[in-house]
This record gives C-alpha cells, sequence and structure tokens, in this order.
C-alpha cells in the first residue's frame, strides 16, 4: 500500500507539472501599472492625421540583431521556450506561448511577431513626420514592450486597431496590454485619440 501511496503521489505531481501553464513572454520595459497611468496623462491627446501616404515599406522590417538573427528571429528566440535554431537563425523547433489569446505552437510559422503599437497607427499618429531611418528603429525595437511572438491569426484580427476597436481575446491580459501600449507612445512621442486614452484607461483600471 505504501508504495502504491508513493506511485500516486507522483502521477499527481505529474499531473500538476503537465496541467501548468506555459510561462508567457515578457518583453523588456513593461511598466508597473501606477507608472502607465502617468505616461498616458502625459500623451498628447488630437484626432488621427492620415495623409493617405502611408506604406509599410516605409518601416523596412526586419534588420539584423545578432550575427546571422534579424529582428524576427530575435523575437523567437526571446519569447519562446527551449528554441533550437540552426545556422541562419531560422527557428527550427520550439514553444511559444501567445499572450493575446493563450495559444500554445510549436511551429514558428503559426507565430507572427506583432507591433504592439501598429506601424499605420505609428503613421497617423506622428511616424508620418520621422525619418526612414527612425521608422525602422521603431519598427525593430527590441528595446521596448512593442514586439510580441503572438498567434498568426489574432496578429491578423488586429491589423492596424487601437485598443478602443480591438482587445486580445484573452482579458486577463488587457493591464499587461495597456500598459506596454502605452509605454511604447510613450517613448515614442505618438499621440493618441480621445477613444483611445478612454480604452486604456478602462484597461489599466483591471491591473
Amino acid at each position: 500500500m505504501k508504495s502504491f501511496s508513493i506511485i500516486a503521489s507522483l502521477l499527481a505531481a505529474a499531473s500538476s507539472v503537465l496541467a501548468a501553464p506555459a510561462p508567457m513572454p515578457t518583453p523588456p520595459g513593461i511598466p508597473t501599472a501606477a507608472n502607465a497611468k502617468t505616461q498616458l496623462a502625459s500623451l498628447t491627446v488630437k484626432a488621427y492625421v492620415d495623409d493617405g501616404k502611408y506604406k509599410r515599406d516605409l518601416f523596412p522590417t526586419w534588420i539584423t540583431i545578432s550575427g546571422t538573427c534579424n529582428t524576427r528571429e530575435y523575437v523567437l528566440k526571446r519569447d519562446g521556450t527551449n528554441v533550437v535554431t540552426n545556422s541562419a537563425c531560422s527557428a527550427t523547433s520550439g514553444t511559444w506561448t501567445s499572450p493575446y489569446d493563450g495559444g500554445v505552437w510549436t511551429a514558428a510559422s503559426d507565430v507572427d511577431i506583432d507591433h504592439m503599437v501598429p506601424l499605420k497607427n505609428a503613421w497617423v499618429s506622428g511616424a508620418n513626420a520621422w525619418t526612414t531611418s527612425k521608422r525602422q528603429q521603431f519598427a525593430n525595437d527590441i528595446n521596448s514592450p512593442q514586439l510580441w511572438a503572438v498567434t498568426d491569426n489574432v496578429n491578423q484580427s488586429k491589423s492596424d486597431k487601437s485598443p478602443d476597436a480591438w482587445k486580445p481575446p484573452l482579458t486577463s491580459f488587457d493591464c499587461t496590454y495597456a500598459k506596454a501600449w502605452v509605454q511604447v507612445k510613450y517613448t515614442w512621442a505618438l499621440t493618441i485619440t480621445s477613444a483611445e486614452k478612454s480604452a486604456l484607461t478602462s484597461m489599466l483600471n483591471t491591473c
């Protein structure tokens, strides 16, 4: 009976390990809720200015970050677990947990690198006045919470929408999403709309 009890305990422990959620990726620079609220209050509120000239290639991606690794490959390695890459830095295996929806993926092809603040959103909130060099820095920014490894079709659903028009399917991520969005807008001195500010305020209040 004693050995049976030990086996049962081991099985229970193994089950709890298997049931444990995969760790969520944590890009750098996510502020506290209090700091995010202070940053949000300091952002300029104005209507977006869409001059009709936005083009994706005005924000060059992806650039080389280190060795043979470009920005996408860098983020896949940073945000995945047990990621194995080949000599070209392409991920050949690994596991990625998408914080937007909780999806878990073992093929890098199922994972997109999302710009927390979408490129077109940046364009209409101030980046249209930047140089192409600065827009390239923004599009490949690995020092702020701007780049996230997420489920591909969730990223496509988000498109260029701001938080008043789109929120992550996983509502428990609202707080982190809002903190990251505000940090990026603050870091890059981009404007927000009144509807965007209202949505971000509500999301930060869930923290």
